[in-house]
């Protein structure tokens, strides 16, 4: 199977091809729900606005040009239709009731366990942060976005982003540093 980029996909859907868009929703669909959830934190909503981001991406056909661009506008869609929910933007934290693993032995349990308060506690100090520091830091580490495209989704520069990301650390390792991380 050849692998096609996600502009190449979105051009072949206006020529025609249905499956493309079929990929393409394949492939960012659960991602942009979770994204979307960080925002109003209703999951169901969250579906709703993730196939309404996609309608409003394939019924006029926009203009993406380089990697990462539909991914980038995409997002920037998402993040409009989120914005109009008028919630405010959280992570969402991971509970230990909620653990879907099954260790298999006294040692992966303490470890695995661990590795979840860590998670939890990156968590809490990513909730305290400045939205903005959030937001970049989230675009960029978790969707694994490049700057530039951080920078389209937040409508800022990509040297705003750059600031975000560095002072966004550095209030993370503080908030880290306090609770003996």
């Amino acid at each position: 199977m050849v692998s096609i980029s996600d502009e190449a996909a979105y051009r072949q859907y206006f020529n025609g091809d249905e499956a493309a868009a079929d990929l393409l929703i394949k492939k960012y669909g659960d991602p942009l729900v979770f994204y979307i959830n960080g925002y109003i934190k209703d999951i169901y909503e969250s579906e709703d606005l993730m196939i309404e981001a996609f309608s409003n991406m394939f019924v006029k056909k926009r203009s993406v040009d380089g990697p990462g661009s539909f991914k980038a506008y995409l997002y920037k869609t998402a993040y409009n239709l989120a914005l109009r929910h008028n919630q405010r933007h959280r992570i969402p934290f991971l509970h230990l009731d909620e653990l879907s693993f099954e260790p298999q032995s006294e040692e992966l349990v303490d470890t695995e366990l661990f590795r979840n308060e860590q998670n939890l506690q990156l968590y809490h100090a990513l909730g305290k942060l400045k939205k903005e520091y959030r937001e970049a830091l989230y675009l960029v580490y978790f969707e694994n976005m490049s700057y530039r495209d951080a920078a389209i989704v937040m409508r800022k520069s990509e040297a705003q982003v750059t600031k975000l990301i560095y002072y966004g650390k550095q209030n993370l390792k503080t908030f880290l540093e306090q609770e003996d991380f």
